[in-house]
């Protein structure tokens, strides 16, 4: 599974929501997670001191990151995401919610989040794979 920083959030603030107890479980049991180096940045950009930040790093960097065979091809893919969504006239808050959807995409693997962009770019590209 990828986990968008939506969801490491909800983990992280232990929200006690559905998608904290998700990434809670799939981390307690071992299960296959990867990381977009989009959501890394994402999640330590957050850390409200530097305490906070290396604490936070250490905890994320013992997921393995997602790295795209063709880091190109997968911008490309992300671009024609949001571009497809732009066609219908929908608006994606954030350009990098298609980088992490083309890189749940390409590593065939859901996508856990909170964030109800990830519930339009599944309707836009079926391929996409939501918990």
């Amino acid at each position: 599974m990828i986990a968008d920083s939506s969801a490491w959030i909800a983990l992280l603030r232990a929200t006690g929501s559905p998608v904290d107890l998700r990434l809670q479980q799939a981390i307690r049991t071992g299960e296959t997670l990867l990381m977009p180096e989009v959501v890394y940045r994402e999640v330590l950009q957050g850390a409200p001191t530097p305490r906070h930040f290396v604490l936070l790093q250490a905890r994320l960097d013992a997921v393995p990151l997602f790295t795209p065979e063709d880091a190109r091809n997968l911008a490309s893919q992300a671009a024609m995401l949001y571009a497809r969504c732009r066609w219908q006239d929908i608006t994606i808050r954030s350009p990098n919610d298609c980088l992490i959807a083309a890189c749940a995409i390409e590593a065939g693997e859901p996508l856990l989040h909170a964030d109800r962009d990830f519930i339009t770019l599944a309707t836009i590209d079926k391929r996409l794979q939501l918990l």
